[in-house]
């Protein structure tokens, strides 16, 4: 049987695992919210299939009926998760539907004031984006126990990779330096993102459902910004003290969160080594031209 992976949410991280899968032989199908998108999906040369959440797709029913594997990206928002909401019937019923891998973020467990975290931590979101991920965690756990399907929860870091970096963003004279002393973030390379899902799907004895999905080395932003103009011989921006930065309510929100989080789980139950360990790897990397999407 040709497996079949169907991505609810067609963004960065699913783009990148559909191209690793669809040229192992898998069929891919992607939903979008309008023309726009499911126009890139079909340049890509998978199936695409209009979902915005607000009510049941005929045509995403029936691909939910032959998919083996499914990538949930599309957010969520205060009436929860779109897709179990409109389709958690279908999925239940799916004859081949072998794992269900729901992209979530470690913005679920708030701030941490700089200490290290891992999967055993309650979420504390601080955030309502936050909260409504805890909540679709919650609805996509509760409905793995009621369905018996085999779900699996990813919580993301920072995602950066081609076009969407530190190196992007000075080339385009766009980059920041922000300084909030003691401020801390993990980031993760597209890459390995993808990767550690296709780690998952090949390990179906694994012992966890939820897993973090970040680097190995927490650091503050203003580094990541330095160490990229270093690698393309530019000058490093100018400092910006926190309180004169200007930043948008998701920005100040980011902000207000500190915590290091532990990436250990994905080593030693999934056996995941990381291609871009670090932000030196994957920034160099980038400016290389590897690690493309």
């Amino acid at each position: 049987m040709t497996q079949h992976l169907l991505c609810v949410g067609m963004g960065y991280s699913a783009r990148v695992l559909s191209k690793r899968l669809a040229s192992a032989g898998w069929r891919v199908t992607g939903s979008a919210t309008g023309p726009d998108g499911m126009a890139r999906i079909m340049a890509a040369g998978w199936n695409a299939i209009a979902f915005d959440g607000t009510a049941a797709s005929v045509a995403l029913g029936t691909a939910i009926r032959t998919a083996t594997h499914l990538v949930v990206s599309a957010a969520p928002g205060e009436a929860g998760d779109p897709l179990l909401r409109c389709h958690a019937g279908d999925i239940a019923a799916a004859p081949d539907l072998a794992w269900i891998g729901y992209l979530s973020t470690i913005g679920v467990y708030g701030d941490h004031q700089g200490r290290w975290v891992d999967e055993t931590a309650a979420p504390t979101p601080s955030s309502a984006r936050s909260r409504q991920r805890v909540a679709a965690e919650t609805a996509w756990t509760d409905f793995a126990r009621q369905s018996c399907k085999r779900v699996q929860i990813f919580r993301l870091a920072g995602i950066y990779g081609p076009r969407r970096s530190a190196i992007d963003n000075l080339r385009e004279g766009t980059a920041r330096r922000i300084i909030k002393p003691g401020q801390i973030f993990n980031r993760i390379h597209v890459e390995d993102i993808a990767g550690t899902l296709e780690a998952a799907i090949g390990q179906p004895d694994a012992r966890h459902t939820i897993y973090n999905v970040t680097d190995d080395e927490p650091a503050p932003p203003q580094d990541v910004v330095a160490y990229a103009a270093a690698l393309l011989n530019l000058p490093v921006p100018p400092d910006i003290p926190f309180e004169n930065a200007q930043l948008s309510p998701m920005g100040l929100s980011f902000y207000g969160e500190n915590k290091r989080v532990s990436n250990a789980r994905i080593k030693t139950d999934l056996g995941v080594v990381l291609r871009f360990p670090t932000y030196r790897e994957g920034l160099a990397g980038i400016v290389a031209g590897g690690g493309t999407t």
